[in-house]
């Protein structure tokens, strides 16, 4: 694998990431699973993508964001407000969104961008004669991640954010102790789905292009990355655990550079990610299962010798 691929492997698995934090705070601190997490990452980068051409690169982020919150806020009402399962809101939502990014891309399936000026191009052209020449797009997405890994550190302990904690872990402990469990729902999901409309501006911004399904597979890719993160660390304290899913996310970015440098369809990949979900979600279970299935077996040849 050459430097340039582990770079670029790195730089997207960095992007998926704040998708990554932002499937952990909605489902292992809200404990929500949010499966509008596809057309919000679309919905952010085609807002983005469309503020960036007419001219403000810098905008387009806060205009991503702003349409994440929007996401998450229509999310939340449908559970919280119209009685709507978390699921089914979630499929709802995703399903609407996929027509809105058609409107918003002005009825067509793909926006190009290369003549656009975005957070990267401003960057590598301020940067441009230094030894940092190279690494400008890295640069800016580090800012953006460590922004997002700091706000979420500081968020989750404050009293909403605690309060967004006691409501995944307890709901009804939540509603003994009048804290508002609406409330905090609305506001857990408007924060994540803000971090998935900034993830998909950088994705857009980076890829030069936004293409109607480059949402498509996010929510199964960032819950792979999230559970790959809770195998290092589990059960420890918030800051290792941010940093666990970061590392997740670039881990599984690498397992997709690695599957295409073996030259393996592109078809294939989404395979590659539900085996990974799997694989991490019962690879607990089948642990603490293995010395009873050992046991079992040795119980049968025992068995077997003894007839």
């Amino acid at each position: 694998m050459t430097l340039a691929l582990v770079k670029t492997a790195i730089e997207l698995g960095l992007i998926s990431s704040i998708t990554v934090l932002a499937l952990f705070l909605s489902y292992s601190m809200l404990n929500v699973c949010d499966l509008s997490t596809d057309g919000c990452f679309t919905f952010g980068a085609s807002v983005g993508a469309v503020v960036a051409i007419a001219g403000y690169p810098y905008l387009s982020i806060i205009a991503a964001m702003t349409a994440g919150v929007l996401s998450g806020f229509i999310t939340a009402f449908l559970q919280t407000k119209m009685g709507v399962d978390s699921l089914l809101a979630g499929i709802v939502v995703n399903t609407a969104l996929y027509s809105v990014n058609i409107a918003i891309m002005g009825g067509a399936s793909l926006l190009n961008m290369n003549k656009t000026v975005t957070v990267f191009t401003m960057a590598e052209n301020a940067l441009s004669g230094s030894s940092l020449a190279d690494l400008s797009k890295l640069l800016i997405i580090l800012i953006a991640v460590a922004i997002v890994c700091l706000f979420q550190r500081f968020f989750l302990k404050t009293k909403i954010g605690l309060a967004i904690r006691a409501t995944g872990n307890n709901p009804d402990m939540v509603r003994s102790s009048s804290i508002n469990p609406v409330m905090t729902t609305i506001v857990g999901l408007c924060v994540a789905n803000a971090f998935t409309g900034l993830s998909g501006c950088l994705m857009a911004q980076y890829q030069k292009s936004v293409n109607i399904d480059i949402g498509t597979g996010m929510v199964t890719i960032a819950l792979a990355s999230l559970l790959i993160g809770n195998v290092f660390c589990l059960h420890r304290s918030i800051p290792v655990r941010i940093v666990g899913t970061l590392l997740g996310s670039v881990i599984f970015r690498f397992v997709y550079t690695v599957a295409l440098r073996l030259k393996m369809p592109a078809y294939m990949l989404k395979l590659i990610s539900s085996v990974i979900v799997i694989l991490a979600i019962s690879g607990p279970y089948l642990k603490s299962r293995l010395p009873l299935m050992l046991r079992s077996l040795k119980h049968k040849k025992g068995g077997a010798m003894d007839e």
